[in-house]
């Protein structure tokens, strides 16, 4: 596979790479981003592979995020309608402002317009909310993201991080009243993260929607850069959001990327990005990259395929604890068809005397 395999993004005709390049760590205003000129190279190379679904945010490094992709994009006229631009909005970046940020009409419609400005184009090709906006009528949300889309400045919506009833509220909504619907959903998604296996990747595969992980290695904790045998030596570039991972169940899963890595001489990062993308529903999957060789490192996960046993020792480590009614419903098929035969397989009698 290579980055120019595109695959439709939920049920839609836009075209997109197997791996979007996430750009929060485009710009060093945060304390442990890229340089512009590492941010451009990044750009540049991801591009020459043929990748191109492009993922910022408004927020990130406080907009200098989006005006480096902006910068770049602007000086290379050539490029604009070849790349797939994503972007979200929801986070304040003017402080005392109550509505400069959010999903009302008002701060979509504000916040749009300054994205536009600072990526230096006249449309977003998807337009994400960020995060779950409790205030606004989801109503007020859906019309004012579908009324972008009527004017021509984005060409497709999504959600990011959002409850998965949520989610799908508006999106039914959406598609009652004819307006723009939901084409994808972003979340965290990583041997770290597999919670969203118990609601959110269901809900994108039923209602046709894709689903784009962020933080498939777990903000750099399955990269194989942390160790059991360095524990507590190496300093994590983005502290907290790293070192809150560094316990005995992520040393287990690095132990066995390590040794998966070894068998297909590649690298733990590789591998555990080979996984997510391979997992159901998985569309695109967001890599991120502070240095060019990080970019290449993580690239090399495209050309993997891991065996059947090396997935199910992953899983085995992995599997995560899913709540009301997800553990509930995962025993309703043999509860409904207890000793027969579903889809080819059979189902496990229930003994209720147990």
């Amino acid at each position: 596979m290579s980055l120019d395999s595109y695959t439709t993004l939920g049920n839609s005709g836009l075209r997109v790479s197997p791996f979007s390049l996430g750009t929060m760590t485009f710009g060093e205003g945060w304390g442990w981003g890229s340089s512009v000129a590492d941010s451009e190279a990044i750009l540049a190379r991801y591009i020459e592979r043929g990748g191109n679904f492009i993922d910022t945010a408004n927020v990130y490094t406080n907009g200098h995020s989006e005006k480096i992709l902006g910068d770049y994009v602007a000086g290379r006229s050539e490029l604009r309608d070849r790349l797939v631009i994503a972007t979200k909005f929801f986070c304040n970046l003017h402080p005392g402002d109550p509505n400069g940020g959010g999903a009302s009409r008002k701060a979509i419609i504000a916040q749009a317009e300054q994205s536009l400005r600072r990526l230096k184009t006249d449309y977003i090709d998807l337009y994400w909310l960020h995060n779950f906006d409790k205030y606004t009528p989801v109503e007020e949300t859906m019309r004012a993201l579908d009324d972008l889309v009527t004017s021509g400045k984005v060409r497709y919506i999504g959600f990011s991080d959002i409850p998965a009833w949520a989610t799908a509220q508006a999106h039914t909504i959406a598609q009652f009243r004819g307006w723009a619907p939901l084409i994808a959903i972003q979340l965290n998604y990583s041997l770290l993260e597999r919670t969203p296996e118990g609601e959110l990747i269901p809900m994108a595969e039923r209602l046709g929607m894709g689903v784009t992980p962020w933080s498939p290695l777990a903000g750099g904790a399955l990269s194989g850069k942390y160790t059991r045998e360095d524990a507590g030596k190496a300093d994590a570039d983005r502290g907290w959001m790293v070192s809150g991972y560094l316990a005995e169940k992520t040393f287990d899963i690095v132990d066995e990327l390590r040794g998966i890595a070894s068998e297909l001489d590649t690298t733990p990062a590789a591998v555990a990005l080979a996984w997510v993308q391979n997992r159901p529903g998985v569309t695109s999957t967001i890599i991120g990259a502070r240095r060019l060789t990080q970019l290449e490192d993580n690239l090399k996960a495209l050309d993997l395929r891991l065996t059947p046993e090396q997935v199910a020792a992953l899983d085995a480590l992995s599997t995560p604890t899913l709540n009301f009614p997800a553990n509930v419903n995962a025993g309703a098929p043999n509860l409904m068809h207890a000793g027969a035969t579903v889809n080819g397989e059979p189902t496990t009698p229930i003994d209720f005397a147990q």
